[in-house]
């Protein structure tokens, strides 16, 4: 091979690397060569004989791109290549017969750049092979399966989330904040803590930026933030992952839980239509649509219960919906309303974190959940805000003051009425494509069994 790789280079007689234009050079020209010409350069993703024509399938950070090629003098190296070398091409853009409007390069110059040390464990470019895949080979050969044009398309969408979230939210004037993620106590209280040895001490990976982003709301009143979570909890189901990323939000004096769902509700809205507008050709990979609403349905946890129960035959607790109640409600609200996303507000108190601000004269708070095809992507609510209440509410929990110190000091010196919500960034995308398991949106899972690669 290496031999075949020297007596095509020597025909080909391929360019120095000085004379390719520098990335620098190659965004003022849009590719476009000094000479004239105009330059690719990727990963071989496919490889097709047509002929006389062999077709390279170039993939490149704008996706996949075609060139022919035609010249004799570079027909032996190109039948050489092997799937994801990378190469840079030089050649003539023509338009594509029968697509006026689309152009496929046909090649002048091939310069190889690297190539695979061993054949690849994973046919990436047969979708077919990939769609085949155990869940365990794909995360096994993740560095290599990302590079798939379908898995990849994934990452393109939640960065687009992620993008149109941080855009709406600095339109509505909050500030963007980065909270630590070694903490010394545990966030909500709860023995689901990853321990750390931090030194001399003991310390906890972050439960939830929470506690943090009610401090900054005393400082900016609206602040967010897109960070990793953590979560020691020995679920190994297929939404449930132990690091994800959380998109959170927090704003002040509002008056009611109404206006974070309100806010949300023309978030989500912004975020879904960005990323019909920016991946149109990564939601067509899994023939996927987005979401289109003016106001998402609401209903309070009890009425939920009630008509599970009453209408659809559904034997779960009433404190809380188990995934079958979820998918069963989610059918239901989609037939009566049409809508794919539903509010269940008012959980009861005790099911909720401490500082969710209870409902006067009832055992419900004043919290909720969003369901997405019928599972729940954001939890959120307002807080509890008097210093005096709050100390109450821990009390109440059984657990001691004195861990929440630095906590509650915001509130000794005066904080306004407010709340917040955090959107799980894996699971908003799991559900828009239809995933069957949450780790196929994280780039490097980590669950119960998984902390590599």
């Amino acid at each position: 091979m290496e031999s075949i790789h020297q007596s095509a280079v020597e025909i080909q007689a391929p360019a120095a690397e000085s004379e390719f234009p520098s990335a620098e050079e190659a965004a003022s020209t849009a590719g476009q060569s000094q000479s004239g010409l105009h330059c690719l350069h990727g990963h071989v993703y496919a490889l097709r004989r047509f002929g006389s024509l062999l077709f390279i399938v170039l993939r490149s950070r704008k996706g996949l791109e075609q060139i022919v090629v035609d010249k004799p003098e570079l027909l032996v190296l190109a039948e050489s290549l092997s799937c994801e070398t990378a190469i840079r091409v030089r050649g003539n853009l023509m338009p594509k017969p029968g697509e006026q409007e689309v152009s496929e390069l046909h090649a002048c110059e091939i310069e190889l750049l690297s190539t695979p040390n061993s054949a690849l464990p994973v046919e990436i470019s047969r979708e077919k092979r990939m769609q085949s895949l155990s869940l365990n080979a794909l995360m096994e050969y993740r560095p290599l399966t990302l590079r798939n044009e379908k898995v990849r398309a994934i990452f393109k969408i939640e960065a687009e989330f992620c993008r149109a979230f941080r855009e709406f939210l600095c339109g509505q004037e909050f500030t963007e904040i980065h909270s630590p993620k070694i903490v010394s106590t545990g966030t909500e209280g709860g023995a689901s803590l990853f321990s750390i040895d931090y030194f001399e001490k003991k310390a906890y990976l972050a439960q939830s930026p929470q506690f943090y982003k009610q401090m900054m709301v005393a400082v900016y009143e609206r602040v967010f933030e897109i960070g990793p979570v953590y979560r020691a909890e020995e679920h190994n189901t297929a939404r449930h992952l132990n690091e994800y990323i959380s998109m959170d939000f927090e704003m002040g004096f509002i008056e009611s839980e109404a206006e974070l769902m309100a806010m949300q509700t023309r978030l989500l809205k912004h975020m879904f239509v960005a990323v019909e507008e920016n991946c149109a050709k990564e939601l067509a990979l899994f023939s996927a649509k987005v979401p289109k609403f003016e106001k998402i349905p609401q209903l309070k946890l009890a009425e939920a219960v009630e008509i599970l129960a009453r209408k659809l035959g559904w034997k779960g607790e009433g404190n809380d919906l188990d995934p079958e109640g979820e998918r069963l409600l989610f059918e239901y609200i989609k037939a009566e309303t049409g809508s794919e996303l539903v509010y269940l507000t008012h959980y009861p108190w005790k099911t909720r974190p401490f500082y969710a601000m209870p409902e006067k004269g009832s055992q419900a708070s004043h919290s909720f959940d969003l369901l997405y095809k019928g599972l729940e992507i954001t939890t959120g609510g307002q807080r509890i805000h008097r210093l005096e209440e709050l100390e109450k509410a821990i009390f109440e929990r059984g657990m001691p003051l004195e861990s929440f110190g630095d906590y509650l000091q915001c509130f000794r010196y005066g904080m306004p009425p407010h709340g917040g919500l955090a959107i799980g960034l894996e699971r908003i995308a799991k559900q828009l494509l239809d995933l069957k398991n949450v780790r196929q949106a994280a780039l490097f899972p980590r669950d119960r069994t998984r902390i590599s690669p």
